[in-house]
């Protein structure tokens, strides 16, 4: 059964609201932004708005296997059935694949596959420029607060470093599509 908004905000809500709300919070206000983006986005609409509300529920207690959220997600994600898209985007977003690397998943990961698109690119933006609590953050910003809350050592922010031009690439060119269409000061 395809995994329509309705259903993946639903999803969400179950996995997060309760033992995570500043997490869902957070999913809360990443998703508020895909849904602005939808009327401009065509065909992907739908897809940006329920990959944005599923984007984190590998932190679910009940989902977190391995402990890399982006790749328990995506593996629960596909056994419930949801459209392969979106798994592939949950598994490689804001640049999964580099964290992968410093967890020690790559491998796992690699199951997935990412698609290096538009909508790849908005769900990025959507995600690094909203802080943790949901408040709008600037890119530069974001990734300051998740240094800070990580520290030094944490392979995050290790990562943070190794695959920082990939994700600036992924947000400068989210932000020209977002001024074509006329979003640049709404999102």
């Amino acid at each position: 059964m395809p995994l329509d908004p309705f259903d993946a905000e639903a999803l969400a809500r179950r996995l997060l609201d309760g033992p995570l709300p500043r997490r869902w919070s957070h999913v809360l206000a990443v998703a508020r932004k895909a849904r602005l983006l939808g009327p401009e986005l065509g065909d992907d609409a739908g897809l940006l708005e329920a990959t944005a509300w599923v984007h984190d529920i590998g932190y679910a207690p009940d989902l977190a296997v391995i402990g890399f959220h982006p790749l328990d997600g995506a593996r629960y994600l596909n056994e419930e059935g949801a459209p392969r898209r979106v798994v592939d985007l949950v598994a490689f977003h804001s640049s999964a694949w580099v964290e992968a690397q410093e967890f020690g998943v790559a491998d796992e990961l690699a199951e997935f596959h990412d698609e290096r698109t538009l909508t790849r690119d908005l769900l990025w933006y959507c995600d690094m420029t909203t802080g943790p609590d949901g408040t709008d953050f600037e890119f530069e910003d974001r990734m300051t607060e998740v240094r800070e809350r990580y520290g030094p050592d944490h392979y995050v922010t290790r990562a943070l470093d190794v695959g920082m031009d990939e994700r600036r690439a992924a947000v400068g060119r989210s932000r020209e599509w977002l001024t074509s269409v006329g979003l640049a000061d709404q999102v």
